[in-house]
């Protein structure tokens, strides 16, 4: 039976995690969800306590009769992990129990029932892909950027859009690569484009726009384009890094 792992990396999600993990909890079936795995790269802002709280909560107000509803039975997990995302979703994916592995930012909305519409697309035989997406802002040029997601063409991916991969395809391809601090969404992809392995599934995930709120949709566009071509040229995983920590941090 096909279940799903959801593991979300955070660094100071205090604002967003207790959030998501309410959203997740309303939004999927517990028959499809193995458990969701938050993997903590050192958060100093009191995230793992608001979670700590989050679940606290849920294990008081849950009824002791026999009408407990699935949601409820869902188990999160929290793990600590050294920072960078591709560290901690590699963790996170060893202690994973599903059979299939759902990569999600913490302020990433995916559609209602998106676990059955992963589960379905991996029945069919598509074993990695994502969802379009959709900014939560209304500027003009992040909006066609979401509407452009939802086409197959590489140039439109990125790990905003989360991720899901059958387990045994994501340990084939050697996980998340851990040189990479950022661009490591992407180097996964490429490896599952070469596989000729990814679907885009045509439903909304919302996510946040607060890194072009902070420094600018153009501006921050443009650095992207400019990191996309080092790495096309053939910068280094360290070259972007500092490219990124110089121009975007």
């Amino acid at each position: 039976m096909n279940k799903v792992s959801i593991i979300i990396p955070i660094f100071n999600e205090a604002k967003n995690i207790e959030i998501l993990l309410n959203y997740l909890l309303e939004n999927s079936l517990e028959k499809n969800i193995s458990e969701i795995i938050v993997v903590d790269g050192g958060s100093t802002d009191g995230s793992q306590n608001i979670i700590a709280n989050f679940l606290s909560g849920r294990a008081q107000s849950r009824p002791t009769n026999n009408l407990t509803t699935p949601l409820e039975e869902t188990s999160t997990i929290v793990l600590n992990s050294k920072k960078g995302r591709a560290k901690q979703m590699n963790l996170g994916a060893k202690h994973a129990t599903g059979n299939i592995l759902y990569f999600l930012h913490a302020d990433s909305y995916p559609p209602k029932n998106f676990d059955q519409f992963i589960i379905d697309e991996v029945t069919k035989g598509n074993l990695a892909g994502c969802f379009r997406m959709q900014f939560n802002s209304k500027h003009w040029w992040l909006k066609l950027a979401g509407w452009f997601t939802q086409f197959s063409w590489r140039a439109c991916r990125g790990g905003d859009q989360s991720q899901f991969i059958t387990k045994n395809l994501f340990q084939e391809i050697g996980g998340f690569n851990e040189d990479y601090i950022i661009y490591e969404d992407n180097m996964l992809i490429n490896a599952l484009y070469q596989k000729k392995q990814f679907v885009v599934i045509n439903k909304k995930l919302k996510t946040s726009a607060r890194l072009y709120q902070k420094h600018g949709v153009f501006k921050v566009q443009y650095h992207f384009y400019i990191i996309y071509l080092k790495k096309w040229l053939g910068a280094s995983a360290e070259e972007l890094y500092i490219y990124y920590i110089k121009h975007l941090s």
